[in-house]
């Protein structure tokens, strides 16, 4: 019998699961941009526990094993900041991404105060921007971080997740 992927919110217990995975996932964005030296490679334990702590983190188990993550928050004029979502490389492609996407974006509707949700990607992050882009996303600035990589900003309004979690 298979065990099924679960989604609930990250415990402190879960922090260097998290990282690890981060690690791993970030590889692949690394070698895209030719740039190993990318804040999540470098995120130290104590700073992600930080930012788990100043937000909400979701993440996804395949029984105990911490498979795929998800965090942001909201900042005073109302914007969601989702970062860093992350699926293990061999649980990618299978929706997890998405479900992941869908269930931190119903938490966040759920504060009266987030009005949008926004997120970044690099420019040739093509599955990223793929994502997003079939989750409502739309580009909303571009911003080059050095001669290999700009960052898309993608966002959406909250108001029609907010509609879908109610009814």
């Amino acid at each position: 019998m298979g065990m099924s992927v679960t989604i609930s919110a990250a415990r402190a217990q879960d922090a260097e699961q998290i990282l690890k995975l981060q690690y791993l996932c970030y590889q692949s964005e690394a070698e895209l941009y030719g740039d190993y030296s990318i804040e999540p490679l470098t995120q130290s334990l104590d700073d992600l526990r930080a930012e788990i702590g100043r937000g909400h983190a979701l993440v996804a188990r395949l029984g105990d094993e911490v498979i795929a993550s998800v965090r942001g928050t909201v900042d005073e004029d109302g914007t969601a900041r989702i970062a860093k979502l992350i699926v293990h490389p061999r649980m990618q492609r299978h929706g997890l991404g998405g479900r992941l996407l869908d269930a931190i974006e119903t938490h966040f509707a759920a504060e009266p105060s987030a009005r949008r949700f926004q997120l970044f990607t690099g420019h040739r992050s093509e599955g990223n921007l793929r994502l997003y882009r079939s989750r409502g996303y739309v580009p909303v600035a571009r911003e080059e971080i050095g001669p290999r990589l700009t960052l898309v900003t993608l966002e959406k309004e909250a108001a029609a997740q907010a509609y879908a979690a109610s009814a």
